[in-house]
C-alpha cells in the first residue's frame, strides 16, 4: 500500500520544484536549501518552518498550510534580499502548485520582514517570507 506524503512535505516539494525550475531565481541565489550545509555561500534561500491546520467543509477535507522561506544575504543593505523576496512572491503568490495527493486551491503571500543578524560580523541580511497554501483532498 502506498500512502501520500504528509501535506507539509508534499507542499514543500511542490514549492521547491517551482523554485528550482526558475532560471531567474537560480541566477539570483547560490542555491535553495531544505538543509543548510556548512559550505553554503550567500545569497541563498532556505525552505523553513511550516504550520498545518485543518480547513474542512461538510463535503471535503481541506488544509491551510503556512510555509516560511528565508532569504540570506551578505550584500550591504537589503536590496539583494528584497529582490530575491520579490522573485519568490512572483513565483508563488496566486500561482498554481502541483502537489502530490492534494488539489491546490490557492497560494497567498502573507508577509515579509527584513532582519539584520546582530552576531559579529553583523553583515548578514535576512528576509523572512511567508505564504499560505490552501489545499483540498481530492474527491474519491
Amino acid at each position: 500500500m502506498t500512502t501520500a506524503p504528509h501535506p507539509m512535505l508534499a507542499i514543500q516539494k511542490a514549492i521547491r520544484d517551482v523554485l528550482y525550475a526558475d532560471s531567474t531565481l537560480t541566477a539570483m541565489v547560490s542555491a535553495v536549501y531544505d538543509y543548510l550545509p556548512p559550505t553554503a555561500t550567500y545569497p541563498y534561500v532556505v525552505l523553513g518552518e511550516a504550520m498545518d491546520t485543518p480547513a474542512n467543509a461538510h463535503d471535503r477535507f481541506g488544509r491551510n498550510t503556512v510555509i516560511t522561506l528565508h532569504v540570506w544575504s551578505q550584500y550591504r543593505g537589503y536590496a539583494q534580499a528584497l529582490d530575491i523576496t520579490g522573485r519568490l512572491v512572483e513565483l508563488l503568490d496566486h500561482q498554481p502548485l502541483d502537489i502530490v495527493g492534494l488539489d491546490h486551491v490557492v497560494t497567498r503571500y502573507e508577509f515579509s520582514q527584513t532582519l539584520t543578524d546582530p552576531e559579529p560580523p553583523g553583515d548578514i541580511r535576512h528576509a523572512v517570507v511567508r505564504f499560505r497554501v490552501v489545499t483540498e483532498k481530492p474527491p474519491g
